[in-house]
């Protein structure tokens, strides 16, 4: 009997990051929180109402903010820096590579309002590109989690983890359904159900969708597999062989463009190992526009309907 997740209390995954942040500072003394004037909307309100001498409001000045993290780094600190995702990655880049990756830093990119679940902010700031642009930096590891409480449980793993961090997670109210003290494992994959006729990598909001697709598939006779890619750098390249040697189709579903994101990963893994046809679910090279979250997701392609659609697509090339 395959496992039926169901939405405890359906949460924003910021909130996860505030309530991991918090627990993490009152661990660690070494754990400071920065934010660049979006402390409420990136939820560090909490830790700087705990700890106001470990906060540090650097103003609408995100460079800087990457700056003074690297600084306090050297000093022996663990800073977290919190702002959107498009703030977070494109206005700071050349900063995260030279100051945060290139010098090794212990610096944790905490990266909300990601996608295009940000909604009606509209394109400018719906980060699509935020994944393919952190993985490509040497040394940094690229956190996905699927809901509010794995996003608690990454927030801890990475004040722990050894190294620069981006965290990706968003803003609008989407289900919680893993459990609260289920393990993080940095570079591991978390497979959430078994399947015999195929494999779905998701990653972000879409693991619950590809969840949905999954049941509605078991309905038609049909078994897929679905696993969670919270860690997108390091890949847990052992255990994605493993899925592709067994596989009969892969899919892939990301709220990212279909360039650069967790498509690609699947993909280069898949051509350096095991070569596999790999069906993807994703953003089609354009940008966002303003809207209701679901109706952005519906049109743009990335509900549990359409990544049942790429199954049967998937499907019908391999029979």
């Amino acid at each position: 009997m395959r496992p039926r997740y169901i939405d405890t209390g359906a949460k924003d995954t910021r909130s996860g990051f505030g309530a991991g942040l918090l627990e993490a500072g009152e661990k660690d003394p070494r754990i400071v929180a920065l934010s660049a004037d979006l402390m409420s909307s990136v939820k560090m309100d909490a830790f700087a109402a705990r700890f106001p001498e470990r906060f540090f409001q650097c103003g609408v000045a995100e460079a800087n903010m990457i700056g003074v993290a690297a600084g306090l780094a050297t000093g022996g600190f663990i800073p977290f820096v919190g702002t959107f995702a498009n703030f977070a990655t494109g206005r700071v880049y050349d900063q995260i590579r030279q100051s945060v990756c290139y010098s090794g830093k212990n610096v944790k990119i905490a990266a909300s309002h990601a996608g295009l679940t940000l909604g009606e902010d509209g394109a400018t700031h719906q980060m699509l590109e935020d994944i393919g642009l952190m993985r490509g930096l040497p040394g940094m590891t690229v956190l996905s989690p699927c809901d509010y409480n794995q996003t608690r449980l990454a927030t801890l793993a990475a004040a722990q983890w050894e190294g620069p961090v981006y965290l990706r997670f968003g803003r609008p109210v989407v289900p919680n359904f893993t459990a609260p003290d289920e393990p993080f494992t940095i570079g591991k994959l978390q497979v959430l159900l078994d399947g015999s006729d195929g494999v779905i990598f998701a990653t972000g909001h879409l693991v619950w969708h590809a969840l949905q697709a999954s049941y509605a598939l078991e309905a038609e006779g049909l078994s897929l597999a679905v696993v969670n890619v919270h860690t997108l750098k390091p890949l847990d390249v052992a255990g994605i062989v493993e899925w592709l040697e067994k596989a009969p189709v892969v899919l892939t579903a990301e709220e990212h463009q279909v360039y650069n994101g967790l498509g690609d990963a699947i993909s280069h893994v898949a051509t350096t190992y095991c070569p596999r046809f790999i069906e993807r679910v994703a953003v089609q090279d354009t940008f966002g526009e303003s809207g209701k979250p679901q109706e952005l997701l519906e049109k743009y392609g990335l509900t549990a309907a359409h990544i049942v659609a790429a199954v049967k697509r998937a499907l019908e090339r391999a029979a």
